[in-house]
Parts: structure tokens; C-alpha cells; sequence
């Protein structure tokens, strides 16, 4: 079955809709103004945002991230128990990737996005 139309990404900030399916944050923090009411998630799943001292690096600077990218990608494949659970959900139901960064072009949530999207 293909995930791409199983699984969005959407700003944490925008409000929940009927059509998001099961939301799940993917930020290690939780996002800056936002209480767990407004959020509506079903999941805040840490375990496969950027570590840390990658987040870090990144700072969310757009001529980095290629290389973000690239990092990021290694480090989801040593979660790959995670990963799979993930493809799993979105072949159940919609999957709604909820991300805290202002680019929607410029973030992890993306990156997550083309890896769960990519089966072998």
C-alpha cells in the first residue's frame, strides 16, 4: 500500500482537523505557547525527533539543511523498530506528522515524512 497520501505534516500551530487522522508531535520540546488542550494530539513521540546536538546544529538555517537532512536520515535508520510502527499506523489510518518549526519547507517533519514514505 502507498503512504504517501496516508501521511501529512502540518504545523502544531494550525488547528486540528477532522481529516488529520491520529496526530502525533515529533519535537523532543514541547512547542513554546501551546497547551496540551489546543494541541489535540494523540502522541508526542520523542523518540524520533533529531538528537539534540543535531537540533542544535541545524538551527533551522535553510543552507544546512541538505546536510541535516542526510544526518537526520542516519539517525532515524538506527530506529528502524520505530519507523516501521509508524508505516504500520499510517496504513490504518491517516497519519498527521505535527511539527513546531516555522518553515513548513525548512524542517525535520519533512524529513520524517520521506522516510516513512519510502518502503523497499
Amino acid at each position: 500500500m502507498m503512504l504517501h497520501n496516508q501521511i501529512q505534516i502540518k504545523r502544531i500551530y494550525d488547528p486540528p482537523s477532522d481529516s488529520d487522522g491520529y496526530r502525533m508531535l515529533v519535537d523532543r520540546l514541547w512547542p513554546r505557547g501551546m497547551t496540551k488542550e489546543k494541541a489535540h494530539i494523540d502522541e508526542w513521540n520523542k523518540t524520533l525527533a533529531p538528537s539534540s546536538s543535531l537540533r542544535t546544529w541545524f538551527n533551522h538555517e535553510e543552507d544546512k539543511f541538505e546536510e541535516f537532512a542526510k544526518r537526520y536520515t542516519l539517525e532515524l535508520a538506527q530506529n528502524e523498530t520505530e519507523i516501521n510502527r509508524l508505516r504500520q499506523l499510517a496504513k490504518a489510518k491517516k497519519l498527521t506528522l505535527l511539527y513546531a518549526a516555522k518553515s513548513t519547507i525548512v524542517n525535520h517533519a519533512v524529513v520524517l515524512q520521506q522516510v516513512l514514505q519510502h518502503t523497499d
